[in-house]
């Protein structure tokens, strides 16, 4: 119970409070959502890179979408990984918390669609954690999951590369955030259909 009171009154950053207000309309807009991740662990692996196209009415909208490059430097030092990926970007190149607030401001109260979705918004969950803020509140859709009720089947699991193969989604050759979200975009199109959802 007092944890509960002690939230009501936090005092969160302006951009999450921004961020909560927008909860109080319904949205239309799906935001297809791909993070590239040093691993597997939120609580010890870090963000690299996002990358996030819009979807409204069925329609991939390329003018609404989000793409940077979050600089991890200090972890992939401490790990003995190559800088070379974040040097040679031409990305937009932020820090860890400017990088999650444009990402939240971006998303806004969109639904969001991804291939294990849950993942991503772990890993964005441990940063809003350290900067003092709530969990996102979005809901979420997995194509994976979507591709399973389809196929009625839960015990395989599917990768990216699987689902685009199955549903002859062409692949582009360089592998990045942004390319994956459109690829995912394409697949939840597809996967929605023949679902039969709005």
């Amino acid at each position: 119970m007092l944890d509960w009171i002690k939230n009501i009154n936090k005092d969160y950053p302006g951009f999450w409070k921004t961020y909560l207000a927008k909860f109080e309309t319904k949205t239309n807009r799906y935001v297809i959502l791909s993070a590239e991740t040093t691993g597997l662990n939120p609580k010890k692996d870090v963000i690299l890179s996002f990358g996030a196209i819009a979807v409204i009415n069925d329609v991939i909208k390329v003018g609404d979408s989000f793409e940077l490059v979050i600089l991890q430097y200090k972890y992939l030092h401490d790990n003995g990984l190559s800088n070379d990926f974040l040097i040679e970007s031409t990305l937009p190149k932020y820090a860890e918390y400017p990088a999650i607030e444009a990402l939240v401001e971006y998303i806004g109260n969109s639904i969001l669609v991804g291939h294990r979705i849950n993942f991503d918004i772990e890993m964005i969950n441990s940063v809003l954690e350290k900067m003092e803020c709530g969990r996102l509140k979005n809901e979420a859709l997995d194509i994976e999951i979507m591709h399973q009720k389809l196929i009625d089947s839960t015990n395989k699991s599917f990768s990216l590369e699987d689902l685009t193969k199955h549903y002859k989604i062409p692949i582009n050759e360089r592998n990045s955030a942004s390319n994956d979200a459109y690829s995912i975009a394409l697949l939840f199109l597809k996967l929605k259909s023949k679902l039969g959802f709005k």
